[in-house]
């Protein structure tokens, strides 16, 4: 394999001479191998929107050319299309808030650039990780935000399968009320009922991640921050991402205070103690063998307990968000003034929530709730 050697304040490396990602990143990813799991590709998807975004503000307010805004921009376009996701190498728990992710994301696009513009990979001398990609940014406004458009996304994803299987609980339970099952057709309602409570606790939740503090360049404070761009970053975001974000009137607040985090935990935590609570009602129904149970029958390729064990998933699903809720929650208290140290965990474990929630979910609704049927 050919290197490229690169320096820093530590010393001299050798790094792959194909790879995008630069000294900083190299070093990162040999201290902190932990959980062996990269950054998931919506969190990389939302770097690079911020990235992105950033780069198109500071063209906008004059802080970076055109030629070097264009490039930055280009690099991260081809990201979000999915290339260089293999570039992104630094572990979901690290040390800094999330800096070597940042750091990942400004080598990566910076080198890329360089390399549109002629130059070669580790000499930025056309674009700089820090002083181009990651001109009037910090780790303590890209970081979090960066978390707030990923979550935003998977949890949109999260309330499709949702409103799918409330939706098979609203027709089974009027399924099951017309063959005079009265009781049995009023359970399933009644599922359908609390799911459409979890909905409107996810749009809340929505509304909650939507306030950003893009723009504090100096912890807590904006003053060092062009008022130009700080007018048109979250513009940019919100046209890249095509979602609705809105800049925080308080940026200290917005930066110090994670509580949006803590609130998306625990709106999902609360579905999955719902989910649990249906999928006991369900067993309990089977395994009692109670009359009315008696006139359904459960359509299945596994066997029997095997159908069972769907909704047995289900409730272990319900365990680990739980478990991970307690953990978001003291993370997110743990951490001091504006530097929230402990976000990597903390978006690391709403990402587990969130796909674990949204793949349980589906397997509960194809694999046992679409598939009662009544007997003739």
């Amino acid at each position: 394999m050919r290197y490229r050697i690169e320096t820093d304040s530590i010393g001299e490396l050798k790094i792959p001479a194909e790879s995008y990602y630069g000294i900083h990143t190299a070093r990162s990813a040999a201290t902190y191998s932990i959980t062996k799991r990269g950054i998931n590709r919506q969190m990389i998807k939302a770097l690079t929107i911020v990235k992105k975004a950033a780069a198109k503000a500071n063209m906008d307010s004059g802080e970076i050319t055109n030629e070097i805004g264009t490039a930055i921009i280009a690099s991260c376009d081809e990201i979000l299309n999915g290339r260089l996701h293999g570039q992104f190498i630094t572990d979901l728990i690290q040390g800094g808030a999330g800096f070597n992710m940042n750091m990942n994301a400004n080598e990566v696009i910076a080198n890329r650039a360089n390399e549109m513009l002629g130059g070669k990979k580790g000499t930025y001398e056309f674009v700089h990780p820090i002083n181009h990609v990651n001109l009037n940014q910090t780790t303590n406004d890209v970081i979090p935000t960066a978390g707030k458009i990923a979550i935003t996304k998977q949890i949109k994803k999260l309330q499709v399968e949702l409103k799918k299987i409330q939706n098979s609980f609203v027709s089974k339970g009027k399924e099951l009320a017309n063959a005079n099952l009265i009781s049995l057709g009023q359970v399933f309602t009644a599922c359908s009922n609390v799911l459409n409570r979890d909905l409107k606790r996810i749009d809340q939740a929505i509304t909650n991640l939507s306030e950003l503090n893009m723009g504090v360049s100096v912890i807590g404070k904006d003053n060092s921050v062009n008022p130009k761009y700080l007018k048109k970053i979250v513009y940019h975001i919100n046209k890249y991402s095509g979602e609705d974000f809105v800049q925080a009137k308080d940026l200290c607040d917005a930066t110090r205070n994670v509580d949006a985090f803590v609130n998306a935990s625990s709106v999902l935590n609360v579905l999955a103690t719902n989910l649990s609570k249906i999928a006991n009602d369900i067993i309990l129904f089977s395994a009692a063998n109670m009359h009315e149970f008696n006139h359904i029958n459960v359509e299945k390729s596994l066997e029997e307990e095997d159908t069972i064990g769907v909704l047995d998933i289900v409730k272990q699903i319900a365990f680990y968000v739980d478990g991970l809720d307690v953990m978001i929650s003291r993370a997110c208290g743990a951490s001091t003034f504006e530097i929230n140290v402990y976000n990597p965990i903390v978006l690391m474990s709403i990402f587990d929530q969130l796909s674990s929630l949204r793949r349980g979910i589906r397997t509960m609704r194809e694999r046992y709730i679409d598939l009662i049927s009544i007997k003739k």
